[in-house]
């Protein structure tokens, strides 16, 4: 896991290195100025069922160390079922204001996830996550910041010196990352990449450690 996780974040940033993207306009956000962002259910358009609780048990962290008071999504998730919204689409179509009045928070995040899946090629699995974001004010409505974020891992094998073993080694790696592939590193690194990144990330939050 930890050795997942560290070839994730190095090649994540090797590739941000690489590539300069412009940055985001964040006049909107500082305007608004949100102490607090609630976190809804995912829309999911992937084919994993699982991917959201998933992608939700990662996303709470990265948001409260950028300084905002977030939510608990698994209480988020029971109220807005009581409420009857407890088809993900359902919220993310419903009014900014409509889900803010019910928490009394000042923003919210939205999250679609496009790709959560492990493409098996024989001798080698890339697992796949790709995720939207959004954050629209509960004052206005208006979508105050967003970003797509896709983050890829492909196991690396080691050769033994022997070129029939490093396939068969290689054929049972594949197939095991395929079997039970391992998304929350991934997920994990999308969103520090996608909340701390300067000129990507959001302005840190009023609760921050440090400014």
């Amino acid at each position: 896991m930890k050795g997942i996780t560290v070839l994730i974040l190095l090649s994540a940033l090797l590739f941000i290195g690489c590539v300069h993207a412009p940055s985001k306009d964040l006049s909107m956000f500082k305007a608004d100025n949100p102490s607090s962002i609630l976190i809804v259910p995912v829309v999911n358009e992937s084919v994993e069922v699982t991917a959201p609780d998933y992608f939700l048990s990662t996303v709470s962290v990265p948001l409260a160390e950028r300084g905002y008071y977030v939510f608990p999504v698994n209480l988020v998730k029971r109220i807005l079922e009581d409420e009857g919204l407890s088809d993900a689409s359902l919220v993310h179509s419903a009014s900014a204001g409509k889900i803010c009045n019910l928490f009394g928070s000042d923003s919210v995040l939205y999250v679609t996830i496009k790709e959560w899946n492990a493409k098996y090629l024989i001798l080698s699995t890339t697992v796949n996550v790709s995720l939207n974001y959004a954050i629209k004010s509960c004052k206005t409505g208006d979508t105050m910041w967003e970003h797509k974020q896709r983050m890829t891992y492909s196991p690396q094998n080691n050769s033994s010196g022997n070129p029939i073993a490093d396939l068969i080694v290689m054929a049972i790696s594949a197939a095991v990352t395929k079997a039970a592939p391992n998304y929350i590193p991934l997920a994990q690194q999308a969103n520090k990449l996608t909340f701390y990144k300067e000129g990507i990330g959001i302005p840190l939050g009023p609760y921050a450690l440090t400014k």
